[in-house]
């Protein structure tokens, strides 16, 4: 067991958060890092207990083309203040991982500098992929080379060099040894060299205990990357993509082929310890993608609750949006003022959600460690348990209009009490009989027998709501900080604001919340199918799966794929076998990753799109390799 092991993570964008100029000047630091300081105590108060931030070194745009991995981003301040930040953030009970962008550089590196200059005389020629002094670029350098996602402001690093592997691995010693970090998010994971990573696991196991290597993968098998000579993670983008469509669909069989997949590919109670995530500052925000609104909370219950790491996307507890757009990713790294936000735990359903959400997480071991078990599943009602030595956590979404009834087996406690709502119900024969509101959900927690303030019992109807779910191990200074924050969460001094600002989200009353209404009968569930109409109480044993009349397909809620008209099947090409798929053209990768994924089941229109929408030869490779 180790901290990552129960990690609820607060990710940050800091460049877009405090408002920073979008160009690097180069000029005389500015101390916006410091404008963040307030933003740690936010951070517990919403039960998160680590954060990713970054990119946080010198860069001359958004970030991830670097100049110099050993020196804050001078737009952010010094390296002075990113050691108090990591300093205050522990202090407070933060881990924090930076962004390692190790696959390219930006133009301005000192190593590209030399080779512009010294050219084919240059010693850094070789740490560089592909340069070839016989071509040329949209820069006019006289030379050409590999980048990254076709943009020449991003210079390959050749991660095949023995130089380039000891450059990097000396960065993460100095940036153990000088701001004392927990851990690296790996950009671009899915294109690194596995020998890269490897040799930088080595270096993870050596600068200090439980240091953590989380990578970006967006597409394959992740298994090829999470196992113990290589990362301890990655990000979870499959089920990012179930959790909204499943949602926006009204398909729950989508997001539970998803879980249950990544689950058995782990091979143990608790799969792979991926990083779960509803939005990120690359895709749009979660409250922008959903159809219906209330269905933020059905979300973001399964995002804490499934097996995996979870994590919110700074701003999205408050409900806010942002829409990608073609040519930029500003909308959706927003700068905020905290301020604006100060009585959110009190006022904005979707902050008291996450804060319960989280208060829930670090008090019940089972949702980090448990087994994962499905109850019932049809298109619109889903409930699984989470078991860890002895106890069992019960968990139930709806994402119908109407009320549902749900019949679950249950642990061996005499009730059990939405952790969310706060309702008590008895076990009667093993099982227990719920009501799941619509477009909601609970959390189902073994009700105590011990004494009246035992944070698991249920006390009062004022003690019925999300912000007053307490942490049942946490320590007395934890508490003393979340007391606080209800109260008053503290402001921001000096903080860039931001022609983007949207504070009209700050209150989003359209979240359906999980509190119940005690003088409203609970209505059943009229989920629409295909032929007939679901029962108002769903019944399975442990484990028993309830399947749909048609399960030809993985999305669309009974829909077969042949009548989606908005998919265009392209002509598959041939699969040269004379060729190593490094060799292959990216037509050719593609129609090798859909042949594999045949061989594993049926092929669903969105798997097709998906597929089409890579077109990265370096992350096609690695994707058609990743299949057993």
């Amino acid at each position: 067991m180790a901290w990552y092991d129960e990690a609820v993570f607060y990710h940050i964008y800091p460049l877009g958060l405090t408002g920073a100029p979008k160009q690097n000047s180069y000029g005389e630091p500015e101390h916006r890092l410091n404008t963040l300081l307030p933003w740690i105590g936010h951070i517990r108060s919403i039960g998160c207990n680590a954060l990713y931030i970054g990119p946080l070194f010198e860069s001359v745009g958004h970030g991830y083309e670097t100049t110099d991995y050993r020196k804050l981003d001078s737009r952010l301040g010094t390296n002075g203040d990113l050691k108090s930040f990591v300093a205050n953030c522990h202090d407070q009970g933060v881990r924090v991982i930076f962004d390692g962008v190790f696959n390219h550089v930006g133009r301005d590196f000192f190593a590209f500098q030399d080779v512009k200059k010294n050219r084919e005389n240059s010693r850094y020629r070789d740490w560089f992929c592909n340069v070839n002094f016989w071509g040329n670029n949209e820069y006019n350098d006289g030379f050409s080379y590999d980048n990254w996602g076709g943009y020449n402001l991003l210079v390959k690093l050749n991660q095949k060099n023995p130089e380039v592997v000891a450059y990097i691995c000396d960065v993460v010693r100095f940036w153990v040894s000088e701001f004392d970090v927990d851990g690296i998010r790996l950009d671009a994971a899915d294109v690194l060299d596995m020998d890269f990573m490897k040799a930088l696991r080595g270096v993870a196991n050596e600068v200090k205990p439980e240091f953590w290597l989380m990578g970006e993968v967006i597409h394959g098998e992740y298994s090829r990357w999470v196992n113990e000579g290589t990362l301890h993670s990655v990000t979870n983008y499959h089920l990012h993509k179930a959790l909204y469509s499943g949602h926006n669909d009204h398909n729950y069989f989508e997001i539970a082929h998803t879980v249950k997949r990544l689950y058995d590919m782990g091979g143990r109670p608790g799969g792979l310890r991926l990083y779960n995530f509803s939005d990120n500052h690359d895709v749009e925000r979660i409250y922008t993608k959903l159809n219906n609104k209330a269905h933020f909370t059905p979300v973001h219950i399964l995002v804490y609750t499934l097996p995996g790491i979870p994590s919110v996307y700074y701003g999205s507890e408050f409900g806010i949006e942002g829409r990608k757009e073609r040519f930029s990713d500003d909308s959706l790294r927003l700068a905020l003022r905290l301020e604006d936000y100060k009585n959110a735990l009190t006022d904005c359903p979707c902050t008291k959600l996450i804060a319960a959400l989280g208060a829930v997480r670090q008090s019940e071991k089972a949702l980090s460690y448990g087994d994962y078990k499905e109850l019932i599943l049809t298109n619109r009602l889903y409930a699984f348990s989470r078991s860890f030595e002895g106890r069992t956590v019960l968990v139930t979404v709806n994402n119908d209009d109407q009320d549902a009834r749900a019949d679950l087996p249950a642990g061996n406690a005499a009730a059990y009490a939405g952790a969310l709502g706060g309702e008590t119900v008895p076990v009667n024969g093993g099982r227990i009989s719920v009501n799941v509101k619509a477009n909601s959900g609970e959390i189902w927690i073994p009700a105590c027998d011990g004494e009246p303030n035992d944070p698991c019992t249920v006390k009062t109807e004022e003690d019925r709501s999300y912000a007053n779910i307490e942490h049942a191990e946490e320590s007395d200074r934890q508490k003393d900080d979340i007391r606080q924050m209800q109260e008053n969460v503290q402001t921001v001094e000096g903080i860039h604001s931001s022609d983007n600002l949207k504070t009209a989200s700050v209150h989003r009353q359209d979240v359906m919340q999980a509190v119940p209404d005690e003088e409203q009968e609970p209505d059943t569930m009229q989920a629409e199918q295909d032929e007939a109409q679901e029962p108002d109480v769903m019944q399975t044993e442990p484990g028993e799966m309830q399947e749909p009349a048609d399960t030809g397909t993985e999305s669309g809620a009974g829909q077969s794929e042949t009548c989606r008209e908005d998919i265009v099947r392209k002509q598959p090409v041939k699969v040269p076998s004379s060729k190593s798929y490094e060799e292959m053209s990216v037509e050719e990768l593609q129609q090798a990753v859909l042949e594999k994924m045949a061989k594993n089941g049926p092929v669903t229109d969105e798997m097709r799109r998906t597929v089409d929408e890579n077109i990265w030869h370096d992350s096609l490779v690695n994707w058609v390799k990743s299949f057993r």
